[in-house]
């Protein structure tokens, strides 16, 4: 331990004796609640760190961060997590890309149109049987490549 902090130390014991021993005629605290109200303020960086009177949560504003007070039940926080990681909003790399952007292909984008299921079935049978499928690598349609099988 470097002297400024056992000097810090001692100054808080110190500072916490002498006010209860000037808060001596009123209701004091016990023994066990001063330390745990020392130990409180020690982690919270409420200990002066120099001549300067600069406290450690001042001078070292990394190692204690602002306590945030979270609403959300256990469950809420899961359910967000899990739409969250469904819709691929999830950070894949040190790059900062999220799933859906290097694996476009496994989220499909929300449409407003939302059909169903018999819906996408029946236009599928109707795309097939108009002949609109794409057959090769080179983009022609079964209609371009058998002309003679589909009406025009």
């Amino acid at each position: 331990m470097t002297r400024t902090q056992l000097s810090t130390i001692v100054f808080a014991f110190s500072a916490i004796f002498a006010g209860q021993a000037m808060a001596a005629d009123t209701q004091g605290l016990t023994r066990d609640q001063v330390r745990a109200e020392l130990a409180q303020s020690v982690q919270a960086g409420y200990v002066v760190t120099n001549d300067s009177g600069q406290l450690l949560k001042d001078v070292f504003p990394h190692n204690y961060p602002t306590q945030t007070v979270n609403s959300k039940t256990r469950d809420q926080v899961r359910a967000e997590l899990a739409e969250h990681i469904n819709a691929g909003n999830a950070i894949v790399n040190d790059s900062g890309q999220k799933l859906n952007e290097v694996f476009p292909h496994n989220y499909p984008t929300q449409h407003a149109n939302n059909k169903s299921r018999e819906q996408v079935r029946a236009e599928l049978a109707e795309h097939l049987n108009a002949g609109n499928a794409i057959v090769n690598d080179s983009g022609q349609k079964l209609n371009e490549v058998f002309p003679n099988n589909y009406a025009a």
